[in-house]
């Protein structure tokens, strides 16, 4: 369908009721169908009748006439709604379109978005004209609409300001506001954020926190200021505080967050006897980590760590559907339903052997069905990084007195720098020169950091929170060296060393993400961790490095187009400078 948006059309409805009079013929029969009904929380036996993308009848009946009808016999499987993941970053290298092909393999069907690369890519006519493009996957792809940039960037007030805001929280596919990553802010003053959450709330649209470590009474403040989830809790006593003050919980399972299965575990010692207000995300983990898959994994570490079937099945999928308002679209297997079905081999087993999205197969008897898709990204003018300024020895200038330390893979502290950072090459066993610059050439913040790698020449990045380009490395005629590549190849991450290139991943849509399949991807993350790691990297995700070093929900210290500065003051402690 491309109802504009997932609605369904005066004409399509009587068509589907035609169906029922026997006047039209339904598209694919499930018979003998053994499925979970999310409003009775039980197993029941039903012929499924689907018309095109909608579940249209649900009971004993089967069509009189099945002349050209798909039929597809049931018996000895259980079905379960298509899975929700209530929360994807789907920039993390794969581009929208792949994720979403890559997830619905393995059950995943709908996913909703984080729209901020969207916000740097391109404008918001291209933006919504891609969001409508999208409806033509069988996959449904929802969005949220960001409140702040996450970082200190120049055109902030470009971006996020209330024209902006307001049209995006109103497109019919964006479905909540938030993540609120600028919740301080909010908390001490912030009016305009608060009106925007307070207008998402009046469209019925939940407002999602992002609230690591939060207190008691910040997280009563923030449920006073209108949030409505939180998917930040790291242990069984977070969650079940949140779900005390009435948030709803998102339990995360992803690459620098493997919190689910210990979660579950200390859940158990507080007798929950509901879990209707919990579901599951794999937060924008990185490719090599959802190798079997998003949601499906998930549902498979609940189930294996003591919650029944039927619960870990409702997180994945009605609660999700519930929480956004959505449960007479999705999450369940029912008449009127958008037709998400996964189809399982046994109750215990979570990954489906059959995808059904949108009434179509997308993977049948463990084959996957190729669609046939692609997407033109120039369409909605995002292209090959063109970079029209080049990185000289004039821009290799380290005089920083305090550099980052990497305390884990995201958090930095500041530290004294006791090198000499005039030097064309760096012998200190842990640090590395490090430099931020705009992607338009103008300005540039150079410094040291400490614990990403020992003995890497050079590393260029065009991937990173902003899209500005991030290069690291020991070496300064590495760093050039690597620049330059990722400049040729339109946009990627390069890794130089001792003056050859040792490894490249081409990221060609703006720079960001790469153009092609989930499966292609993997082994060039697997590659590039392996690389870093041999060169001393000490943590287990460098691309949330990469993707984090701008990232103002993080503490202590960040490096951003505005300069370096200190989280938790808010202060810029030394200014970015201009390149010209």
């Amino acid at each position: 369908m491309n109802d504009h948006l997932y609605r369904w059309r005066n004409r399509e409805i009587r068509k589907q009721i035609e169906v029922i009079d026997g006047k039209e013929q339904p598209t694919l029969v499930l018979i003998n169908a053994l499925y979970l009904n999310v409003y009775l929380k039980k197993w029941m036996e039903a012929n499924i009748w689907i018309y095109m993308d909608r579940i249209v009848y649900m009971g004993k009946e089967v069509p009189h006439n099945l002349d050209g009808v798909e039929v597809v016999d049931c018996s000895g499987k259980y079905l379960v709604p298509g899975y929700i993941e209530p929360h994807a970053h789907p920039f993390q290298l794969y581009n929208p379109y792949d994720l979403a092909m890559f997830a619905g393999q393995t059950g995943t069907t709908t996913l909703v978005n984080d729209n901020l690369q969207w916000l740097y890519l391109t404008n918001q006519k291209k933006a919504f004209s891609l969001l409508d493009d999208f409806m033509e996957l069988p996959v449904s792809m929802f969005w949220w609409a960001r409140f702040d940039s996450q970082s200190y960037i120049h055109e902030e007030a470009e971006i996020f300001n209330d024209e902006q805001v307001q049209a995006w929280l109103q497109h019919e596919a964006v479905i909540q506001g938030g993540e609120l990553t600028a919740w301080p802010q909010v908390l001490k003053d912030d009016d305009r954020i608060l009106y925007w959450m307070q207008e998402a709330k009046r469209m019925r649209k939940p407002v999602e926190g992002h609230f690591p470590g939060a207190s008691e009474k910040t997280l009563v403040k923030l449920k006073l200021l209108g949030a409505s989830s939180d998917h930040e809790a790291l242990s069984g006593e977070e969650v079940y505080h949140r779900l005390t003050m009435g948030y709803r919980v998102g339990l995360r399972n992803s690459s620098i967050r493997e919190d689910l299965g210990h979660i579950f575990k200390e859940l158990q010692n507080y007798e929950l006897t509901s879990y209707d207000n919990l579901t599951m995300t794999t937060d924008g983990a990185t490719p090599s980590f959802m190798e079997e898959g998003l949601i499906n994994r998930c549902v498979q570490i609940a189930i294996d760590n003591g919650v029944s079937p039927i619960e870990a099945y409702m997180m994945a999928t009605y609660n999700a559907a519930e929480q956004f308002h959505m449960e007479e679209r999705l999450g369940s297997i029912a008449v009127g339903r958008t037709a998400h079905i996964n189809i399982l081999d046994s109750i215990e087993n979570a990954t489906p052997v059959s995808v059904i999205a949108k009434g179509k197969f997308l993977k049948r008897d463990g084959q996957v069905i190729d669609q046939n898709q692609k997407v033109d990204w120039s369409k909605y003018d995002i292209e090959k990084l063109n970079l029209k300024w080049d990185l000289s020895d004039a821009d290799l200038q380290f005089s920083m007195p305090v550099g980052l330390k990497m305390e884990n893979d995201v958090i930095m502290k500041p530290y004294p720098i006791k090198i000499d950072p005039t030097a064309e090459k760096i012998i200190s066993q842990d640090e590395a020169f490090i430099m931020l610059v705009d992607r338009e050439g103008e300005w540039r913040i150079n410094t040291i950091i400490k614990g990403f790698t020992k003995t890497l020449g050079g590393l260029a990045s065009s991937y990173s929170l902003t899209g500005d380009i991030i290069v690291i490395g020991n070496s300064k005629s590495d760093v050039l060296l690597a620049f330059n590549r990722m400049k040729e190849i339109g946009g990627g991450i390069v890794l130089a060393h001792e003056g050859e290139i040792i490894f490249e991943i081409p990221l060609h849509i703006g720079g960001m993400m790469y153009d092609g399949p989930v499966g292609d991807l993997i082994p060039f993350d697997k590659k590039l961790k392996k690389i870093l790691l041999e060169h001393g990297y000490e943590h287990k995700e460098p691309l949330f490095t990469l993707l984090f070093l701008s990232s103002m929900n993080l503490p202590y210290i960040r490096i951003t187009p505005l300069g370096i500065i200190d989280v938790k003051k808010r202060e810029i402690l030394f200014p970015s400078i201009m390149r010209h």
